[in-house]
């Protein structure tokens, strides 16, 4: 599979993937013609690329834990660090908004109540 073929089949943003090619986790065996042809491996990494990106994470955050991902099992530990520091991020912007919340709701029930005009 081509990488138009790829964006258009897995809804991939062509830049992804032309940032996918640029990090040289495939070799060059897959190129015919001057393209690379995608195959099932080459689908998993972008299908954690994705969810790396959906999560939050900078391209050049991707780039890192994909390039730790290829070294194996070796590398579990710094992966999960990376992990674990961005959910303690969400966690603190997720209390953040809950924190807003309360205070939008102090303001609502005062109104709600009289007691602001």
């Amino acid at each position: 599979m081509t990488i138009s073929e790829a964006s258009e089949r897995y809804e991939i943003p062509m830049e992804i993937l032309q940032e996918y090619e640029s990090w040289e986790l495939c070799g060059e065996e897959k190129k015919a013609a001057g393209f690379r042809h995608y195959d099932e491996r080459d689908l998993e990494r972008l299908s954690t690329i994705m969810t790396l990106h959906d999560i939050g994470f900078a391209m050049d955050e991707v780039k890192r834990y994909m390039h730790l991902l290829e070294k194996g099992k070796s590398t579990e530990n710094e992966r999960m660090k990376m992990l674990n520091i961005k959910r303690g991020g969400m966690l603190d912007e997720i209390h953040l908004k809950e924190w807003q919340l309360d205070r939008l709701d102090y303001l609502r029930y005062e109104i709600q109540h009289g007691r602001k005009g």
